[in-house]
């Protein structure tokens, strides 16, 4: 499967499979996000690391379009690295992100220490959603499993998901890519109004690991919160077929089409 990006130096030319639900022309959230995963764990760190908090906010629309990748080492520690990503579209800003990354110390942890296992269907026991998934470019690279809810039920809903076409020429899907991806689904898993009545774009992205995900798929098990000011936020624990392992949440813009 053609990639998402080809990467060459700080330029990302961009394939037209980044595009989004809501204008095919402007990409998915998922994937600069995915492509600032990317971007982190590569760049160098003084000893082993992996990404514990990941911070995305989109600063304005994404368009399908070449990209520069701008990073900086904010902070360089024996134990924590604070890294910054930033995504230009020509000289324009569009997306910031922050990653910390700690240090590995591999040990054995008690049992208690680990997340809790999943009680829903794993995703071979789930059917395949009945929706639009084929008219969005960026989701023609994902297979989804229902196991809670629905797209077209409002309210909250837990959906496997796992992606399948490469995010960057080259490159394989990391497990941190694979759950960011996945986590950037929070407000569309658990919408609360239809689609062909409201939109509810997403602002930011923040997820935070536990640990590294194992395997292709990944769980999203998430709820939407709206305010009175057509503000609110989209949160998900997320899982994989060993049990939970990170959270995940969105703050939601809602507006009447």
């Amino acid at each position: 499967m053609e990639a998402i990006y080809s990467v060459d130096g700080p330029t990302a030319e961009t394939s037209a499979y980044a595009g989004g639900p809501w204008d095919p022309k402007l990409q998915h959230g998922a994937a600069p996000s995915s492509l600032i995963c990317w971007a982190v764990e590569n760049l160098p760190s003084p000893v082993p690391t992996r990404v514990a908090r990941l911070t995305v906010d989109l600063m304005r629309p994404v368009p399908v379009a070449p990209l520069t990748v701008a990073t900086e080492v904010l902070r360089e520690g024996r134990k924590i690295q604070l890294v910054s990503v930033r995504l230009l579209a020509g000289t324009t800003e569009v997306v910031r992100a922050t990653a910390l990354r700690i240090r590995i110390d591999r040990q054995e942890m008690p049992t208690i220490a680990n997340g809790p296992a999943v009680e829903l269907p794993l995703p071979e026991l789930c059917s395949a959603p009945d929706f639009f998934a084929t008219e969005t470019p960026f989701l023609k690279g994902l297979e989804m499993r229902v196991a809670k809810g629905g797209f077209r039920i409002p309210g909250p809903a837990a959906v496997w998901y796992r992606a399948t076409r490469p995010i960057v020429a080259g490159a394989a899907l990391s497990p941190l890519m694979r759950a960011v991806i996945a986590a950037d689904f929070c407000n569309g898993t658990s919408s609360v109004f239809d689609m062909s009545d409201w939109t509810f774009i997403n602002a930011d992205l923040s997820v935070s690991l536990g640990r590294e995900p194992v395997g292709e798929w990944i769980l999203l098990d998430a709820e939407t919160w709206v305010g009175p000011d057509s503000v609110g936020i989209a949160a998900a624990r997320l899982a994989d077929t060993r049990g939970y392992f990170g959270r995940a949440v969105q703050s939601v813009i809602f507006e009447k089409r």
